[in-house]
């Protein structure tokens, strides 16, 4: 079982920055890949990003490519995501989630078996 928690969601301008955080439980983190999904009002969840479990490879939406950065700190349980330039369009809730079975259908929600409880991000223009 895992749990997870994000924070770091807030009030931010355009054009400027948040990092969330999402601390882990569990003594499997280290092997998990881990996700940013988010979801604004009326509309499905999105993948936004994805970084497999030694860190070493990561994805990204199109949208967030080259503005988002997601990273992890295997020593401390926690997977992060660096939002710069954020645009009005980022406004959503941020959710954290764990893939243990490393699945090829990476921005897909079904392949993600834990779920944190979200965390809203608005973005003001």
């Amino acid at each position: 079982q895992v749990q997870l928690v994000e924070s770091g969601g807030g009030l931010v301008e355009a054009g400027g920055s948040l990092r969330l955080s999402c601390a882990a439980s569990g003594r499997t983190f280290s092997s998990t890949a881990m996700a940013w999904f988010r979801q604004a009002p009326g509309k499905e969840r999105e993948f936004v990003a994805r970084i497999t479990a030694s860190g070493f490879r990561t994805y990204y939406a199109g949208s967030v490519k080259g503005r988002f950065t997601i990273s992890r700190d295997n020593g401390k349980n926690t997977v992060y995501l660096q939002m710069n330039s954020l645009k009005p369009e980022d406004t959503a809730v941020y959710y954290c989630a764990a893939d243990p079975n490393a699945g090829a259908d990476i921005s897909k929600t079904s392949q993600y078996r834990y779920w944190g409880q979200g965390t809203q991000v608005t973005v003001s223009s």
